[in-house]
This record gives structure tokens, sequence and C-alpha cells, in this order.
């Protein structure tokens, strides 16, 4: 009798751990009539797969040969609510920042935005077949959080093209707005994940918000980007934000974007020695950042979730086979 209670209180304790699961991001597609045509054999690789949701990095049409009318945004609807799994989607500067481009219809940037939360972010679930119950930023229902088990996940709104900041007056004042917001919401969901006792923080952002650029002397940039060009940076706010967040929490932080269209994983995130600690230049070791692929490559990256794994998080490259893109 001993022995079978033994035996059914590891069995209930077992139930009791968190279960790993994998999700799926992708980004930076359908840029011409090619990619357009491989986007849904994308999708149906990933429709076959076991994952928990998707992730959609944004940049869902080239910046300027692409008109950026409401009949594009309600076609990529669709094709986003034919995802099997629940599909998140964060905007990129290709769908609404670039589109005052006279090829892209010469739109007002900020309308465009305004129609984009109009389409994809009207109601508190996600897109997709299967619904995924999000919670969203007031003003600013782009900005997304959600969280499963043991892991916290959130989306924050910035951009490539700088982030909308330096080109008009208008930008600029929707700029130092959704900066405002996005800052805010990075503290609020650190501060419930912290409350909770989260195993993991996960960030979903389009812009590479360039950590080359901030790297303490000495050190060398993955992709050997140079200094920051004249004009303020539209990231200069994240990265300390990003920083200070990560060094309070304590426990693994993963950054993911799209944007520069290469595919790398790695530990970008140096402390600038402004939050004290006197540990300037150290490499952050909790904080892991995620590039997706992006045009020409038509490939998505799996991440596994595990809390119970020191690092909690695990990456894998998914190549759709070159057959799949191949007409029947």
């Amino acid at each position: 009798m001993k022995l079978l209670l033994l035996l059914l209180a590891a069995l209930l304790a077992g139930c009791a751990t968190p279960r790993g699961f994998d999700f799926a991001v992708l980004g930076d597609q359908q840029y011409d009539a090619e990619s357009d045509a491989q986007f849904p054999r994308l999708m149906a690789d990933i429709d076959r797969s076991a994952v928990e949701f998707v992730v959609h990095l944004g940049d869902f049409k080239p910046g300027t040969t692409q008109n950026c009318d409401d009949r594009l945004y309600e076609s990529r609807r669709r094709q986003f609510d034919a995802s099997r799994h629940p599909f998140i989607y964060t905007p990129g500067d290709n769908d609404w920042t670039d589109c005052h481009n006279a090829k892209a219809g010469g739109f007002v940037p900020e309308e465009r935005l305004a129609a984009l939360r109009r389409i994809f972010f009207a109601s508190k679930q996600s897109l997709g077949e299967r619904k995924l119950e999000v919670e969203q930023q007031p003003g600013f229902p782009e900005n997304l959080r959600w969280r499963r088990g043991a892991v916290f996940f959130l989306t924050v709104h910035t951009v490539g093209s700088n982030n909308n900041l330096g080109r008009t007056p208008e930008g600029d004042a929707e700029y130092r707005g959704r900066m405002a917001a996005n800052l805010a919401w990075l503290r609020d969901a650190f501060a419930a994940a912290a409350r909770a006792n989260a195993a993991a923080v996960a960030i979903f952002t389009q812009a590479n918000p360039r950590f080359e650029r901030s790297y303490p002397k000495g050190r060398v940039g993955s992709l050997g980007i140079g200094p920051a060009p004249g004009g303020a940076s539209g990231y200069a706010e994240l990265l300390p934000a990003l920083e200070r967040e990560a060094v309070a929490f304590g426990r693994p932080v993963l950054f993911v974007h799209g944007d520069t269209h290469y595919f790398r994983v790695d530990k970008p995130l140096f402390r600038a020695g402004v939050f004290g600690g006197g540990d300037r230049g150290r490499q952050l070791e909790n904080f892991t950042r995620v590039e997706v692929h992006g045009f020409p490559e038509a490939h998505w990256v799996r991440i596994a979730v595990d809390p119970r794994e020191p690092a909690v998080f695990s990456v894998r490259e998914q190549i759709v086979p070159a057959n799949a893109y191949r007409k029947p």
C-alpha cells in the first residue's frame, strides 16, 4: 500500500510539471510574385507541425513596389486566418511606414497604421482557425501579451525604417507616442512576470534594433555594422530598456525579430553601465536574440519551450524542402 501511494504521488507530481511545447516564427515574406506563391506552401509546412502558435514578425509585402491599400490588408488577413494554429502578427515597416512611397500608393503612414489596427487587431483574440486569447495595450492594440504555463510572451511594436523617426514631424510625433507606450508595455510585462515567478519572457518585434551599434569598445558586431548614421536612432530608447529589464529579471529573456533577413541566434546585449553594478561591457548571458529568415528564403524557425530546462528556449531552423515550392 505504501509503495502504491508513493507511485501515485510521483505520477501526480509528474502531471503537475509544466510540459514543453513548440511555437513557430516567420517574417519578411511575400516580396514578389514567386515569394507570394511560396507563402501558402510555407504555411502548409507549419500547419503540419505540432506547434502551439505562430508569430509573424511583420513585412508581409515589399516596402515600395506594392500598393498598401485595404484590399491587400484584407487579403493578408484572410491568409493569416487560414492558419491551422493561433496566429499572432506584429506590424513591419513595409506594412505601413513605407507606404508614403508613390509606388506603394502614396499613403500617409499614420493613416495606414490606423487601418492595420482596424483590420488585424479588432478583438482580443489571435488570428488563425484556433484562437488564442490575448491582452491588448489600450490605444495600441497591436501590442499583445499572453501566457503559456510559466512563460510570458509579448509583442512590442517597433519597425524598420528607423522606427518611423526622422522623416516628418507627424511621424516623429507618432514615434514618440508609440515608443512611450512600448516602454510602458515592456515594464508592465516584466513586472507581471516577476510577480508570477515566471520562468522566462519572450519578446517579438519586427525591427532589428541594431545591437551592434551599442557594443562596448573593443567588441565587434556580428555583421560589422558601423556607427549609427546621422540623426537620432529610432531604437535608442529600446536598448537600455531591454538591458534594465533583463538584468532585473535575471532569468531567460528571448528577443525575436526580423527586418534584416539574416538568420542568427546570439547574445548581443551588453551592460552599458548606466544602471550601476560596475560591470560595464559584460555580456548579458540571460538575453538571447533570434532573427528569422526573410526574403528570398522562405523558411521558418521552430522554438521549443521547456521551463524545466535552464535555458528554457531552444531554436531550430525549419528548412522547407525546395520541392515543396514546385507547382504540382
